[in-house]
Protein backbone atom coordinates (compact mmCIF):
# COMPACT_ATOMS: atom_id res chain seq x y z
CA UNK A 1 0.00 0.00 0.00
CA UNK A 2 3.44 2.48 0.92
CA UNK A 3 4.78 1.97 -2.18
CA UNK A 4 1.97 2.00 -4.20
CA UNK A 5 1.02 5.45 -2.64
CA UNK A 6 4.31 6.90 -3.37
CA UNK A 7 4.13 5.54 -7.09
CA UNK A 8 1.07 7.65 -7.21
CA UNK A 9 2.20 11.04 -5.78
CA UNK A 10 5.48 10.50 -7.91
CA UNK A 11 2.93 10.02 -11.15
CA UNK A 12 1.34 13.10 -9.58
CA UNK A 13 4.31 15.02 -9.12
CA UNK A 14 5.48 14.32 -12.45
CA UNK A 15 2.39 15.07 -14.66
CA UNK A 16 2.83 18.57 -12.72
CA UNK A 17 6.20 19.16 -13.87
CA UNK A 18 5.09 18.37 -17.68
CA UNK A 19 2.47 20.69 -17.38
CA UNK A 20 3.81 23.82 -15.64
CA UNK A 21 6.62 23.39 -18.30
CA UNK A 22 4.60 23.01 -21.28
CA UNK A 23 2.68 26.70 -19.70
CA UNK A 24 6.53 27.81 -19.38
CA UNK A 25 7.84 27.02 -22.57
CA UNK A 26 4.65 28.04 -24.31
CA UNK A 27 4.67 31.76 -22.60
CA UNK A 28 7.02 32.93 -24.71
CA UNK A 29 5.21 32.36 -27.87
CA UNK A 30 2.13 33.92 -26.52
CA UNK A 31 4.13 37.12 -25.28
CA UNK A 32 5.57 37.28 -28.70
CA UNK A 33 2.44 36.95 -30.49
CA UNK A 34 0.78 39.10 -28.02
CA UNK A 35 3.04 42.41 -28.02
CA UNK A 36 2.64 42.84 -31.65
CA UNK A 37 -1.25 42.68 -31.70
CA UNK A 38 -1.56 44.79 -28.76
CA UNK A 39 1.01 47.71 -30.35
CA UNK A 40 -0.89 47.31 -33.47
CA UNK A 41 -4.39 47.95 -31.85
CA UNK A 42 -2.67 50.94 -30.03
CA UNK A 43 -1.31 52.55 -33.08
CA UNK A 44 -4.62 51.67 -35.18
CA UNK A 45 -6.89 53.67 -32.24
CA UNK A 46 -4.17 56.45 -32.20
CA UNK A 47 -4.71 57.07 -36.36
CA UNK A 48 -8.28 56.43 -35.97
CA UNK A 49 -8.81 58.92 -32.84
CA UNK A 50 -6.42 61.70 -35.18
CA UNK A 51 -8.62 61.41 -38.16
CA UNK A 52 -11.65 61.56 -35.85
CA UNK A 53 -10.20 65.25 -34.02
CA UNK A 54 -9.11 66.18 -37.97
CA UNK A 55 -12.79 65.39 -39.43
CA UNK A 56 -14.91 66.89 -36.51
CA UNK A 57 -12.64 70.16 -36.34
CA UNK A 58 -13.17 70.43 -40.31
CA UNK A 59 -16.83 70.26 -39.96
CA UNK A 60 -16.91 72.53 -36.66
CA UNK A 61 -15.16 75.04 -38.84
CA UNK A 62 -17.34 74.88 -41.67
CA UNK A 63 -20.14 75.42 -39.62
CA UNK A 64 -18.46 77.46 -36.89
CA UNK A 65 -16.05 79.10 -37.78
CA UNK A 66 -13.86 79.04 -34.91
CA UNK A 67 -10.87 80.78 -36.54
CA UNK A 68 -13.20 84.36 -37.08
CA UNK A 69 -14.39 83.64 -33.62
CA UNK A 70 -10.92 83.96 -31.72
CA UNK A 71 -10.77 87.66 -33.44
CA UNK A 72 -14.01 89.10 -32.21
CA UNK A 73 -12.32 87.28 -28.59
CA UNK A 74 -9.30 89.10 -28.85
CA UNK A 75 -9.19 91.83 -26.14
CA UNK A 76 -8.30 93.26 -23.59
CA UNK A 77 -9.04 95.37 -20.28
CA UNK A 78 -7.99 98.29 -22.24
CA UNK A 79 -9.72 97.53 -24.78
CA UNK A 80 -12.87 96.57 -22.73
CA UNK A 81 -12.73 100.11 -21.14
CA UNK A 82 -12.34 102.18 -24.02
CA UNK A 83 -15.58 100.34 -25.64
CA UNK A 84 -17.43 100.34 -22.65
CA UNK A 85 -16.73 103.99 -22.48
CA UNK A 86 -17.40 104.62 -26.29
CA UNK A 87 -21.03 102.95 -26.10
CA UNK A 88 -22.33 105.57 -23.35
CA UNK A 89 -20.47 108.29 -24.38
CA UNK A 90 -20.28 107.98 -28.36
CA UNK A 91 -20.58 111.75 -29.08
CA UNK A 92 -17.27 113.41 -28.58
CA UNK A 93 -15.71 110.50 -30.58
CA UNK A 94 -14.49 111.90 -34.04
CA UNK A 95 -12.51 108.79 -35.99
CA UNK A 96 -15.40 105.46 -36.56
CA UNK A 97 -13.18 103.73 -39.36
CA UNK A 98 -11.74 100.16 -38.41
CA UNK A 99 -8.48 100.10 -39.00
CA UNK A 100 -6.82 97.46 -41.42
CA UNK A 101 -3.09 95.92 -41.52
CA UNK A 102 -2.42 93.98 -45.31
CA UNK A 103 -6.07 94.48 -46.33
CA UNK A 104 -7.10 92.51 -42.53
CA UNK A 105 -8.90 94.34 -39.79
CA UNK A 106 -6.49 94.17 -36.81
CA UNK A 107 -7.13 92.61 -33.43
CA UNK A 108 -10.10 94.70 -31.12
CA UNK A 109 -7.48 94.73 -28.75
CA UNK A 110 -5.57 97.56 -31.12
CA UNK A 111 -8.64 99.37 -32.40
CA UNK A 112 -11.51 100.43 -30.17
CA UNK A 113 -14.25 100.56 -33.74
CA UNK A 114 -13.61 96.84 -34.28
CA UNK A 115 -16.78 94.73 -33.27
CA UNK A 116 -16.14 91.98 -30.35
CA UNK A 117 -17.95 89.65 -29.00
CA UNK A 118 -16.68 89.36 -25.76
CA UNK A 119 -18.97 92.31 -24.59
CA UNK A 120 -22.03 91.72 -26.05
CA UNK A 121 -22.07 87.71 -24.10
CA UNK A 122 -20.88 89.16 -21.28
CA UNK A 123 -23.58 92.16 -21.32
CA UNK A 124 -26.08 89.28 -22.20
CA UNK A 125 -24.66 86.84 -19.22
CA UNK A 126 -25.10 89.99 -16.77
CA UNK A 127 -28.17 91.12 -18.12
CA UNK A 128 -29.56 87.43 -17.13
CA UNK A 129 -27.93 87.83 -13.29
CA UNK A 130 -29.52 91.41 -12.75
CA UNK A 131 -32.92 90.49 -14.36
CA UNK A 132 -32.84 87.61 -11.71
CA UNK A 133 -31.48 90.23 -8.84
CA UNK A 134 -34.71 92.68 -9.74
CA UNK A 135 -37.02 89.89 -9.87
CA UNK A 136 -35.75 88.86 -6.49
CA UNK A 137 -36.22 92.09 -5.24
CA UNK A 138 -39.87 91.72 -6.02
CA UNK A 139 -40.66 88.18 -4.44
CA UNK A 140 -40.68 87.30 -8.65
CA UNK A 141 -37.90 85.15 -8.71
CA UNK A 142 -38.51 81.80 -10.06
CA UNK A 143 -35.86 79.88 -12.04
CA UNK A 144 -38.38 78.93 -14.95
CA UNK A 145 -39.19 83.29 -15.41
CA UNK A 146 -35.15 83.67 -15.26
CA UNK A 147 -35.13 80.69 -18.22
CA UNK A 148 -37.74 82.70 -20.02
CA UNK A 149 -36.10 86.29 -19.89
CA UNK A 150 -32.70 84.33 -20.89
CA UNK A 151 -34.48 82.17 -23.80
CA UNK A 152 -36.54 85.67 -25.16
CA UNK A 153 -34.00 87.83 -25.31
CA UNK A 154 -31.25 85.37 -26.95
CA UNK A 155 -34.41 84.38 -29.68
CA UNK A 156 -35.11 88.48 -30.26
CA UNK A 157 -31.49 88.95 -30.99
CA UNK A 158 -31.38 86.08 -33.37
CA UNK A 159 -34.56 86.95 -35.15
CA UNK A 160 -33.20 90.75 -35.31
CA UNK A 161 -29.68 89.44 -36.98
CA UNK A 162 -31.68 87.61 -39.45
CA UNK A 163 -33.88 90.35 -40.21
CA UNK A 164 -31.15 92.59 -40.73
CA UNK A 165 -29.74 90.11 -43.16
CA UNK A 166 -32.89 89.91 -44.64
CA UNK A 167 -33.15 93.42 -45.24
CA UNK A 168 -29.50 93.56 -46.67
CA UNK A 169 -30.38 91.19 -49.23
CA UNK A 170 -33.67 92.73 -50.53
CA UNK A 171 -32.08 95.94 -50.55
CA UNK A 172 -29.09 94.47 -52.16
CA UNK A 173 -26.59 96.44 -50.50
CA UNK A 174 -22.99 95.59 -51.28
CA UNK A 175 -20.96 95.59 -47.46
CA UNK A 176 -18.41 93.82 -45.42
CA UNK A 177 -20.16 93.34 -42.73
CA UNK A 178 -20.44 89.54 -41.58
CA UNK A 179 -23.61 87.97 -39.70
CA UNK A 180 -21.04 87.99 -36.61
CA UNK A 181 -20.59 91.85 -37.02
CA UNK A 182 -23.87 92.22 -36.85
CA UNK A 183 -24.53 89.54 -33.89
CA UNK A 184 -21.45 91.84 -32.04
CA UNK A 185 -23.58 95.26 -33.01
CA UNK A 186 -26.46 94.07 -31.85
CA UNK A 187 -25.67 92.90 -28.54
CA UNK A 188 -24.03 96.34 -27.49
CA UNK A 189 -27.23 96.92 -26.61
CA UNK A 190 -26.56 95.09 -23.77
CA UNK A 191 -25.13 97.65 -22.11
CA UNK A 192 -27.08 100.28 -21.52
CA UNK A 193 -30.12 97.78 -20.61
CA UNK A 194 -27.60 97.19 -17.18
CA UNK A 195 -27.06 100.58 -16.95
CA UNK A 196 -30.58 101.55 -16.64
CA UNK A 197 -31.69 98.09 -14.33
CA UNK A 198 -28.70 99.20 -12.03
CA UNK A 199 -29.53 102.73 -11.57
CA UNK A 200 -33.48 101.69 -11.08
CA UNK A 201 -32.67 99.17 -8.69
CA UNK A 202 -30.40 101.94 -6.16
CA UNK A 203 -32.63 104.66 -6.99
CA UNK A 204 -36.18 104.12 -8.13
CA UNK A 205 -38.02 104.27 -11.83
CA UNK A 206 -36.89 108.17 -12.50
CA UNK A 207 -33.42 107.01 -12.33
CA UNK A 208 -33.99 104.18 -14.66
CA UNK A 209 -35.90 106.34 -17.33
CA UNK A 210 -33.49 108.73 -16.58
CA UNK A 211 -30.23 106.50 -17.78
CA UNK A 212 -32.20 104.30 -19.98
CA UNK A 213 -32.45 107.56 -22.37
CA UNK A 214 -29.27 108.18 -21.88
CA UNK A 215 -28.16 105.18 -23.12
CA UNK A 216 -30.88 104.48 -26.00
CA UNK A 217 -29.59 107.71 -27.57
CA UNK A 218 -26.06 106.71 -26.78
CA UNK A 219 -26.59 103.50 -28.79
CA UNK A 220 -28.98 105.22 -31.50
CA UNK A 221 -25.13 107.12 -32.37
CA UNK A 222 -23.32 104.70 -32.07
CA UNK A 223 -24.97 102.59 -34.51
CA UNK A 224 -25.90 105.13 -36.80
CA UNK A 225 -22.15 106.42 -37.11
CA UNK A 226 -20.51 102.82 -37.10
CA UNK A 227 -22.88 101.41 -39.55
CA UNK A 228 -23.02 104.41 -42.04
CA UNK A 229 -19.36 103.88 -42.51
CA UNK A 230 -19.96 100.23 -43.09
CA UNK A 231 -23.12 100.64 -45.58
CA UNK A 232 -22.14 103.21 -47.84
CA UNK A 233 -18.48 101.72 -48.24
CA UNK A 234 -19.55 100.60 -51.37
CA UNK A 235 -21.25 103.64 -52.74
CA UNK A 236 -18.59 105.39 -54.75
CA UNK A 237 -18.25 102.81 -56.98
CA UNK A 238 -21.46 102.91 -58.82
CA UNK A 239 -23.17 105.38 -60.85
CA UNK A 240 -24.22 108.60 -59.70
CA UNK A 241 -28.35 107.98 -59.93
CA UNK A 242 -28.04 104.41 -58.68
CA UNK A 243 -25.84 105.43 -55.79
CA UNK A 244 -28.25 108.00 -54.87
CA UNK A 245 -31.15 106.17 -54.77
CA UNK A 246 -29.13 103.43 -53.21
CA UNK A 247 -28.04 105.88 -50.28
CA UNK A 248 -31.36 106.67 -49.43
CA UNK A 249 -32.19 103.31 -48.68
CA UNK A 250 -29.07 102.51 -46.95
CA UNK A 251 -29.56 105.86 -44.76
CA UNK A 252 -32.91 104.27 -44.16
CA UNK A 253 -32.03 100.81 -43.23
CA UNK A 254 -29.06 102.74 -40.63
CA UNK A 255 -31.65 104.47 -39.14
CA UNK A 256 -34.01 101.25 -39.17
CA UNK A 257 -31.78 99.11 -36.94
CA UNK A 258 -30.12 102.24 -35.03
CA UNK A 259 -33.96 102.74 -33.89
CA UNK A 260 -34.87 99.37 -33.13
CA UNK A 261 -31.93 99.33 -30.28
CA UNK A 262 -33.95 101.58 -27.93
CA UNK A 263 -37.53 99.88 -28.62
CA UNK A 264 -35.84 96.57 -27.61
CA UNK A 265 -33.83 98.05 -24.86
CA UNK A 266 -36.97 99.53 -23.19
CA UNK A 267 -39.32 96.65 -23.78
CA UNK A 268 -36.61 93.77 -22.08
CA UNK A 269 -36.39 96.09 -18.92
CA UNK A 270 -39.11 98.12 -17.95
CA UNK A 271 -41.12 95.49 -16.47
CA UNK A 272 -38.16 94.70 -14.07
CA UNK A 273 -38.48 97.70 -12.53
CA UNK A 274 -41.36 98.32 -10.47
Amino acid sequence: MRNSSCREFMCLSVDRNQHSGRQAAGSPGQSMLSEPMSNLAMAYGSSLATQGKEMMDKNLDRFIPISKLKYYFAVDTLYVGKKLGLLVFPYMHENWEVSYQQDTPVAPRFDVNAPDLYIPAMGFITYVLVAGLALGTQNRFTPELLGVHASSALVWLIMEVLAVLLSLYLVTVSTDLTTIDLLAFAGYKYVGMIVGLVAGLMFGRPAYYLSLLWCCAAIFVFMTRTLRLKLLSEAAAEGKLVRVARNQLRMYLTMCIAAAQPVFMYWFTYHLIR
